[in-house]
Protein backbone atom coordinates (compact mmCIF):
# COMPACT_ATOMS: atom_id res chain seq x y z
CA UNK A 1 0.00 0.00 0.00
CA UNK A 2 1.40 3.39 -1.03
CA UNK A 3 0.86 6.29 1.34
CA UNK A 4 -0.46 9.48 -0.28
CA UNK A 5 2.11 12.31 -0.29
CA UNK A 6 1.52 15.01 2.29
CA UNK A 7 1.01 18.53 0.92
CA UNK A 8 3.00 21.52 2.09
CA UNK A 9 0.29 23.10 4.20
CA UNK A 10 -0.39 19.89 6.12
CA UNK A 11 3.32 19.32 6.59
CA UNK A 12 3.83 22.77 8.10
CA UNK A 13 0.86 22.27 10.40
CA UNK A 14 2.15 18.89 11.59
CA UNK A 15 5.64 20.27 12.17
CA UNK A 16 4.22 23.08 14.30
CA UNK A 17 1.99 20.77 16.35
CA UNK A 18 4.85 18.35 16.98
CA UNK A 19 7.28 21.14 17.93
CA UNK A 20 4.72 22.70 20.25
CA UNK A 21 3.91 19.42 21.96
CA UNK A 22 7.54 18.33 22.42
CA UNK A 23 9.89 21.30 23.01
CA UNK A 24 13.00 19.09 23.07
CA UNK A 25 12.23 17.03 19.94
CA UNK A 26 14.86 17.10 17.17
CA UNK A 27 13.46 16.93 13.65
CA UNK A 28 15.13 14.85 10.95
CA UNK A 29 14.43 14.09 7.29
CA UNK A 30 13.56 17.71 6.49
CA UNK A 31 15.89 18.22 3.54
CA UNK A 32 13.77 16.07 1.23
CA UNK A 33 10.84 18.43 1.85
CA UNK A 34 13.01 21.46 1.06
CA UNK A 35 13.82 19.94 -2.34
CA UNK A 36 10.24 19.12 -3.29
CA UNK A 37 8.81 20.80 -6.38
CA UNK A 38 5.81 21.96 -4.38
CA UNK A 39 8.02 23.70 -1.80
CA UNK A 40 10.19 25.37 -4.44
CA UNK A 41 7.14 26.49 -6.40
CA UNK A 42 5.55 28.03 -3.29
CA UNK A 43 8.84 29.75 -2.41
CA UNK A 44 9.00 31.19 -5.94
CA UNK A 45 5.45 32.52 -5.70
CA UNK A 46 6.20 34.19 -2.36
CA UNK A 47 9.36 35.76 -3.78
CA UNK A 48 7.43 37.04 -6.76
CA UNK A 49 4.75 38.57 -4.52
CA UNK A 50 7.44 40.46 -2.62
CA UNK A 51 8.98 41.51 -5.94
CA UNK A 52 12.24 43.33 -5.30
CA UNK A 53 15.22 44.20 -7.44
CA UNK A 54 17.28 41.51 -9.22
CA UNK A 55 20.57 40.25 -7.82
CA UNK A 56 24.07 40.45 -9.27
CA UNK A 57 23.08 38.29 -12.27
CA UNK A 58 20.41 40.78 -13.33
CA UNK A 59 17.82 38.02 -13.83
CA UNK A 60 14.22 39.16 -13.24
CA UNK A 61 11.00 37.20 -12.77
CA UNK A 62 9.95 38.11 -16.29
CA UNK A 63 13.13 36.60 -17.73
CA UNK A 64 12.69 33.39 -15.73
CA UNK A 65 9.09 32.92 -16.82
CA UNK A 66 9.91 33.75 -20.44
CA UNK A 67 12.56 31.03 -20.50
CA UNK A 68 10.33 28.57 -18.61
CA UNK A 69 9.50 28.46 -14.91
CA UNK A 70 9.26 24.65 -14.80
CA UNK A 71 12.76 24.25 -16.18
CA UNK A 72 14.14 26.85 -13.75
CA UNK A 73 12.66 25.10 -10.71
CA UNK A 74 13.66 21.63 -11.95
CA UNK A 75 17.26 22.71 -12.43
CA UNK A 76 17.32 24.25 -8.98
CA UNK A 77 15.83 21.08 -7.50
CA UNK A 78 18.49 18.90 -9.16
CA UNK A 79 21.26 21.12 -7.78
CA UNK A 80 19.82 20.77 -4.28
CA UNK A 81 19.26 17.01 -4.50
CA UNK A 82 22.78 16.40 -5.85
CA UNK A 83 24.21 18.96 -3.40
CA UNK A 84 25.72 20.97 -6.25
CA UNK A 85 23.89 24.12 -5.25
CA UNK A 86 26.06 27.13 -4.41
CA UNK A 87 24.61 30.57 -3.61
CA UNK A 88 25.88 33.51 -5.61
CA UNK A 89 27.32 36.64 -4.06
CA UNK A 90 24.93 39.30 -2.83
CA UNK A 91 24.34 42.64 -4.49
CA UNK A 92 25.06 45.46 -2.05
CA UNK A 93 22.80 48.50 -2.06
CA UNK A 94 23.18 51.46 0.30
CA UNK A 95 20.03 52.99 1.80
CA UNK A 96 20.46 56.47 3.34
CA UNK A 97 19.66 56.76 7.05
CA UNK A 98 19.36 59.63 9.48
CA UNK A 99 22.51 61.52 10.31
CA UNK A 100 24.15 60.81 6.97
CA UNK A 101 24.58 57.10 7.71
CA UNK A 102 23.98 54.33 5.18
CA UNK A 103 22.31 50.96 5.75
CA UNK A 104 23.73 48.15 3.66
CA UNK A 105 21.01 46.08 2.03
CA UNK A 106 22.13 42.73 0.58
CA UNK A 107 19.99 41.50 -2.31
CA UNK A 108 20.23 37.80 -3.27
CA UNK A 109 19.56 36.50 -6.76
CA UNK A 110 16.08 35.15 -7.40
CA UNK A 111 17.35 31.56 -7.44
CA UNK A 112 18.86 32.08 -3.99
CA UNK A 113 15.68 33.75 -2.75
CA UNK A 114 13.74 30.68 -3.83
CA UNK A 115 16.10 28.36 -1.95
CA UNK A 116 16.00 30.55 1.16
CA UNK A 117 12.22 30.66 0.92
CA UNK A 118 11.96 26.87 0.60
CA UNK A 119 14.18 26.40 3.65
CA UNK A 120 12.15 28.97 5.58
CA UNK A 121 8.87 27.23 4.72
CA UNK A 122 10.13 24.04 6.37
CA UNK A 123 11.96 25.54 9.36
CA UNK A 124 9.53 28.32 10.25
CA UNK A 125 6.75 26.21 11.82
CA UNK A 126 9.30 24.41 14.02
CA UNK A 127 10.73 27.59 15.51
CA UNK A 128 7.39 29.40 15.59
CA UNK A 129 6.42 26.89 18.26
CA UNK A 130 9.42 28.04 20.34
CA UNK A 131 9.08 31.80 19.90
CA UNK A 132 7.70 33.87 22.76
CA UNK A 133 4.57 36.07 22.85
CA UNK A 134 6.59 39.28 23.09
CA UNK A 135 8.36 38.75 19.76
CA UNK A 136 6.53 40.43 16.87
CA UNK A 137 9.08 40.95 14.10
CA UNK A 138 8.35 39.31 10.72
CA UNK A 139 6.28 36.48 12.15
CA UNK A 140 3.02 34.99 10.84
CA UNK A 141 -0.05 36.64 12.36
CA UNK A 142 2.18 39.11 14.21
CA UNK A 143 2.46 42.80 13.40
CA UNK A 144 4.03 46.04 14.51
CA UNK A 145 0.56 47.26 15.50
CA UNK A 146 0.24 44.35 17.95
CA UNK A 147 3.59 45.29 19.50
CA UNK A 148 2.47 48.91 19.83
CA UNK A 149 -0.73 47.82 21.55
CA UNK A 150 1.23 45.61 23.96
CA UNK A 151 3.41 48.56 24.97
CA UNK A 152 0.38 50.85 25.37
CA UNK A 153 -1.40 48.38 27.63
CA UNK A 154 1.71 48.00 29.78
CA UNK A 155 1.81 51.78 30.29
CA UNK A 156 -1.82 51.73 31.45
CA UNK A 157 -0.86 49.04 33.97
CA UNK A 158 1.68 51.42 35.52
CA UNK A 159 4.75 49.85 33.95
CA UNK A 160 6.16 53.28 33.20
CA UNK A 161 9.88 52.79 33.70
CA UNK A 162 11.27 51.93 30.27
CA UNK A 163 14.58 50.33 29.37
CA UNK A 164 15.20 51.08 25.70
CA UNK A 165 18.41 49.34 24.57
CA UNK A 166 19.70 49.99 21.06
CA UNK A 167 21.58 47.03 19.55
CA UNK A 168 24.56 48.18 17.53
CA UNK A 169 24.57 46.82 13.94
CA UNK A 170 22.66 43.74 15.10
CA UNK A 171 22.10 42.04 11.73
CA UNK A 172 25.75 42.55 10.78
CA UNK A 173 27.12 40.99 13.98
CA UNK A 174 25.13 37.73 14.20
CA UNK A 175 27.66 34.94 14.82
CA UNK A 176 27.15 32.07 12.41
CA UNK A 177 28.31 29.35 14.77
CA UNK A 178 25.86 30.52 17.43
CA UNK A 179 22.84 30.59 15.13
CA UNK A 180 23.79 27.21 13.63
CA UNK A 181 24.05 25.73 17.12
CA UNK A 182 20.61 27.10 18.00
CA UNK A 183 19.10 25.62 14.84
CA UNK A 184 20.83 22.29 15.52
CA UNK A 185 19.03 22.00 18.87
CA UNK A 186 15.81 21.44 16.96
CA UNK A 187 17.03 20.13 13.60
CA UNK A 188 19.00 16.90 13.43
CA UNK A 189 19.50 16.98 9.67
CA UNK A 190 23.05 17.37 8.32
CA UNK A 191 21.89 18.40 4.85
CA UNK A 192 19.65 21.17 6.18
CA UNK A 193 22.50 22.50 8.32
CA UNK A 194 24.85 22.26 5.31
CA UNK A 195 22.46 24.33 3.20
CA UNK A 196 21.91 26.87 5.95
CA UNK A 197 25.66 27.24 6.44
CA UNK A 198 26.12 27.88 2.71
CA UNK A 199 23.51 30.63 2.77
CA UNK A 200 25.08 32.25 5.82
CA UNK A 201 28.62 32.16 4.43
CA UNK A 202 27.44 33.92 1.27
CA UNK A 203 26.98 37.07 3.38
CA UNK A 204 30.49 36.99 4.86
CA UNK A 205 32.17 35.71 7.99
CA UNK A 206 29.38 36.95 10.26
CA UNK A 207 25.97 38.57 10.09
CA UNK A 208 22.77 37.80 8.23
CA UNK A 209 21.96 39.82 5.09
CA UNK A 210 19.28 42.48 5.43
CA UNK A 211 17.20 41.62 2.41
CA UNK A 212 17.54 37.85 2.66
CA UNK A 213 14.34 35.82 2.82
CA UNK A 214 15.44 33.68 5.75
CA UNK A 215 17.24 36.44 7.68
CA UNK A 216 14.23 37.54 9.79
CA UNK A 217 13.64 33.96 10.96
CA UNK A 218 17.30 33.52 11.90
CA UNK A 219 17.39 36.85 13.72
CA UNK A 220 14.41 35.77 15.84
CA UNK A 221 16.05 32.40 16.55
CA UNK A 222 19.19 34.24 17.63
CA UNK A 223 17.38 36.42 20.21
CA UNK A 224 14.87 33.83 21.40
CA UNK A 225 16.83 33.15 24.58
CA UNK A 226 16.57 36.85 25.46
CA UNK A 227 12.79 36.62 25.03
CA UNK A 228 12.66 33.51 27.23
CA UNK A 229 14.58 35.29 29.97
CA UNK A 230 12.12 38.18 29.89
CA UNK A 231 9.17 35.78 30.00
CA UNK A 232 10.66 34.13 33.08
CA UNK A 233 11.14 37.56 34.65
CA UNK A 234 7.46 38.32 34.04
CA UNK A 235 6.32 35.14 35.79
CA UNK A 236 8.78 35.30 38.68
CA UNK A 237 7.88 38.91 39.52
CA UNK A 238 4.13 38.50 39.04
CA UNK A 239 2.04 39.20 42.15
CA UNK A 240 -1.30 37.57 41.57
CA UNK A 241 -2.88 39.34 38.62
CA UNK A 242 -0.46 42.27 38.92
CA UNK A 243 2.34 42.32 36.36
CA UNK A 244 5.58 44.11 37.12
CA UNK A 245 7.50 43.49 33.87
CA UNK A 246 6.48 43.64 30.22
CA UNK A 247 8.46 43.71 26.98
CA UNK A 248 8.00 43.92 23.23
CA UNK A 249 10.55 43.10 20.54
CA UNK A 250 10.31 43.67 16.81
CA UNK A 251 13.48 42.19 15.26
CA UNK A 252 16.27 44.23 16.91
CA UNK A 253 13.96 46.90 18.39
CA UNK A 254 13.45 45.99 22.05
CA UNK A 255 11.79 47.84 24.92
CA UNK A 256 11.28 46.56 28.47
CA UNK A 257 8.75 48.20 30.77
CA UNK A 258 8.94 47.82 34.56
CA UNK A 259 6.56 48.80 37.35
CA UNK A 260 7.44 52.30 38.56
CA UNK A 261 6.40 51.71 42.19
CA UNK A 262 9.26 52.69 44.58
CA UNK A 263 9.33 49.14 45.99
CA UNK A 264 10.27 47.85 42.54
CA UNK A 265 13.43 49.96 42.23
CA UNK A 266 15.53 46.82 42.68
CA UNK A 267 13.63 45.13 39.88
CA UNK A 268 14.46 47.86 37.36
CA UNK A 269 18.16 47.35 37.95
CA UNK A 270 17.91 43.56 38.02
CA UNK A 271 16.01 43.33 34.72
CA UNK A 272 18.50 45.53 32.88
CA UNK A 273 21.42 43.61 34.35
CA UNK A 274 20.02 40.23 33.26
CA UNK A 275 19.17 41.62 29.84
CA UNK A 276 22.70 42.81 29.30
CA UNK A 277 24.07 39.45 30.45
CA UNK A 278 21.95 37.57 27.90
CA UNK A 279 22.99 39.92 25.10
CA UNK A 280 26.64 39.51 26.09
CA UNK A 281 26.33 35.72 25.72
CA UNK A 282 25.28 36.29 22.12
CA UNK A 283 28.07 38.83 21.60
CA UNK A 284 25.50 41.50 20.78
CA UNK A 285 26.85 44.96 21.53
CA UNK A 286 24.65 47.64 23.10
CA UNK A 287 24.90 51.14 21.66
CA UNK A 288 25.17 53.18 24.85
CA UNK A 289 24.76 56.50 23.04
CA UNK A 290 21.28 55.60 21.78
CA UNK A 291 20.15 53.44 24.70
CA UNK A 292 17.88 55.17 27.19
CA UNK A 293 16.18 54.74 30.55
CA UNK A 294 12.91 56.63 30.59
CA UNK A 295 10.54 57.41 33.44
CA UNK A 296 7.14 58.25 31.99
CA UNK A 297 5.95 59.49 35.39
CA UNK A 298 8.41 62.36 35.05
CA UNK A 299 6.92 63.46 31.73
CA UNK A 300 9.61 61.80 29.61
CA UNK A 301 8.97 59.94 26.37
CA UNK A 302 10.51 57.18 24.26
CA UNK A 303 10.31 56.03 20.65
CA UNK A 304 9.34 52.57 19.43
CA UNK A 305 8.55 51.44 15.88
CA UNK A 306 8.13 54.99 14.60
CA UNK A 307 5.83 56.13 17.43
CA UNK A 308 6.53 58.46 20.34
CA UNK A 309 5.07 57.23 23.65
CA UNK A 310 4.11 59.46 26.58
CA UNK A 311 1.75 59.18 29.55
CA UNK A 312 -0.95 61.82 29.96
CA UNK A 313 -4.27 62.37 31.72
CA UNK A 314 -7.40 61.65 29.72
CA UNK A 315 -10.45 63.92 29.79
CA UNK A 316 -11.86 61.69 32.53
CA UNK A 317 -8.74 62.14 34.60
CA UNK A 318 -7.31 58.68 34.03
CA UNK A 319 -3.75 57.97 32.99
CA UNK A 320 -3.47 56.87 29.36
CA UNK A 321 -0.69 56.34 26.80
CA UNK A 322 -0.28 59.01 24.13
CA UNK A 323 1.06 57.35 21.00
CA UNK A 324 1.90 59.80 18.19
CA UNK A 325 4.02 59.56 15.01
CA UNK A 326 7.58 60.66 15.64
CA UNK A 327 8.52 64.00 14.16
CA UNK A 328 11.36 62.56 12.12
CA UNK A 329 8.98 60.08 10.49
CA UNK A 330 6.74 62.91 9.34
CA UNK A 331 9.78 64.82 8.10
CA UNK A 332 10.99 61.78 6.16
CA UNK A 333 7.55 61.42 4.53
CA UNK A 334 7.44 65.06 3.46
CA UNK A 335 10.98 64.83 2.12
CA UNK A 336 10.00 61.81 0.03
CA UNK A 337 6.89 63.59 -1.28
CA UNK A 338 8.94 66.66 -2.18
CA UNK A 339 11.12 64.52 -4.43
CA UNK A 340 8.02 63.23 -6.22
CA UNK A 341 6.60 66.73 -6.67
CA UNK A 342 9.94 67.91 -8.02
CA UNK A 343 10.24 64.96 -10.41
CA UNK A 344 6.71 65.50 -11.77
CA UNK A 345 7.00 69.27 -11.87
CA UNK A 346 5.85 69.51 -15.51
CA UNK A 347 3.67 66.39 -15.65
CA UNK A 348 -0.15 66.23 -15.61
CA UNK A 349 -1.67 66.31 -12.14
CA UNK A 350 -3.26 62.86 -12.62
CA UNK A 351 0.18 61.26 -13.04
CA UNK A 352 1.46 63.11 -9.99
CA UNK A 353 -1.47 61.89 -7.87
CA UNK A 354 -0.89 58.30 -9.03
CA UNK A 355 2.63 58.52 -7.60
CA UNK A 356 1.87 60.12 -4.23
CA UNK A 357 -1.33 58.22 -3.36
CA UNK A 358 0.39 54.85 -2.60
CA UNK A 359 2.99 56.64 -0.46
CA UNK A 360 0.32 58.45 1.55
CA UNK A 361 -1.88 55.36 1.86
CA UNK A 362 0.93 53.19 3.24
CA UNK A 363 2.13 55.83 5.71
CA UNK A 364 -1.34 56.69 6.99
CA UNK A 365 -2.44 53.05 7.33
CA UNK A 366 0.59 52.34 9.51
CA UNK A 367 0.23 55.36 11.82
CA UNK A 368 -3.58 55.21 11.97
CA UNK A 369 -3.46 53.13 15.19
CA UNK A 370 -2.00 55.99 17.20
CA UNK A 371 -3.19 59.44 18.24
CA UNK A 372 -2.34 60.82 14.82
CA UNK A 373 -5.19 63.22 14.04
CA UNK A 374 -3.11 66.38 14.37
CA UNK A 375 -0.27 64.91 12.32
CA UNK A 376 -2.69 63.69 9.64
CA UNK A 377 -4.31 67.13 9.41
CA UNK A 378 -0.93 68.75 8.87
CA UNK A 379 0.01 66.28 6.12
CA UNK A 380 -3.36 66.57 4.40
CA UNK A 381 -3.13 70.37 4.30
CA UNK A 382 0.48 70.25 3.11
CA UNK A 383 -0.28 67.84 0.26
CA UNK A 384 -3.41 69.73 -0.78
CA UNK A 385 -1.49 73.01 -1.01
CA UNK A 386 1.20 71.33 -3.08
CA UNK A 387 -1.41 69.98 -5.50
CA UNK A 388 -3.04 73.41 -5.75
CA UNK A 389 0.32 75.01 -6.49
CA UNK A 390 0.92 72.39 -9.19
CA UNK A 391 -2.45 73.19 -10.79
CA UNK A 392 -1.87 76.94 -10.59
CA UNK A 393 1.59 76.66 -12.12
CA UNK A 394 0.22 74.66 -15.05
CA UNK A 395 -2.23 77.52 -15.75
CA UNK A 396 0.35 80.23 -15.09
CA UNK A 397 -1.59 81.54 -12.13
CA UNK A 398 -0.64 82.42 -8.59
CA UNK A 399 -2.10 81.46 -5.21
CA UNK A 400 -3.78 78.26 -4.07
CA UNK A 401 -7.04 78.63 -5.98
CA UNK A 402 -9.29 78.08 -2.98
CA UNK A 403 -12.35 79.28 -4.91
CA UNK A 404 -11.29 77.90 -8.30
CA UNK A 405 -10.75 74.27 -7.21
CA UNK A 406 -13.09 72.96 -4.55
CA UNK A 407 -12.06 70.18 -2.18
CA UNK A 408 -14.76 67.89 -3.54
CA UNK A 409 -13.20 68.17 -6.99
CA UNK A 410 -9.65 67.49 -5.74
CA UNK A 411 -10.58 64.45 -3.67
CA UNK A 412 -13.53 63.19 -5.70
CA UNK A 413 -12.80 63.84 -9.37
CA UNK A 414 -8.98 63.84 -9.30
CA UNK A 415 -8.88 61.05 -6.71
CA UNK A 416 -6.35 62.59 -4.32
CA UNK A 417 -5.92 60.37 -1.24
CA UNK A 418 -8.21 61.56 1.57
CA UNK A 419 -8.73 58.60 3.97
CA UNK A 420 -6.91 60.16 6.93
CA UNK A 421 -8.73 58.14 9.55
CA UNK A 422 -7.51 57.12 12.99
CA UNK A 423 -8.35 53.54 13.97
CA UNK A 424 -10.22 53.23 17.26
CA UNK A 425 -8.24 51.26 19.81
CA UNK A 426 -9.99 48.27 21.47
CA UNK A 427 -11.49 49.05 24.89
CA UNK A 428 -9.22 46.56 26.68
CA UNK A 429 -7.26 49.45 28.16
CA UNK A 430 -10.30 50.55 30.13
CA UNK A 431 -10.38 47.14 31.79
CA UNK A 432 -6.76 47.44 32.93
CA UNK A 433 -6.05 47.71 36.68
CA UNK A 434 -6.13 51.29 37.91
CA UNK A 435 -3.47 50.92 40.58
CA UNK A 436 -0.01 49.38 40.64
CA UNK A 437 1.10 46.42 42.68
CA UNK A 438 3.26 47.11 45.71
Amino acid sequence: MTKAPINLQDLRRRLYVKAKAEPTWQFWGLYVHVCKRETLWEAYQLAKENDGAPGVDGVTFQVIEAEGLEGFLEQLREELVQRRYRPRRLRKVGIPKEGGKVRQLSIPCIRDRVVQGALKLILEPIFEADFQPGSFGYRPKKSAHAAIRRVSEAIVRHMTYVVDLDLRAYFDTVRHYIVLAKVARRVNDAEVLWLLKLLLKASGKQGVPQGGVISPLLSNVYLNEVDKMLERAKEVTRQGRWMNVEYARFADDLVVLVNAHPRQAWLRKAVEKRLREELAKLQVEVNEEKSRRVDLQQGESFGFLGFEFRRIRSRRGRWMPLCTPRGKKRTALLRKLKLVFRSYHSQPVQELIEQINPILRGWVNYFAVGHSSRCFSYIRDWVEKKIRCHLARARQRQGFGWKRWRKEWLYGTLGLFHEYRVVYQPPSWAAAPTRSAP
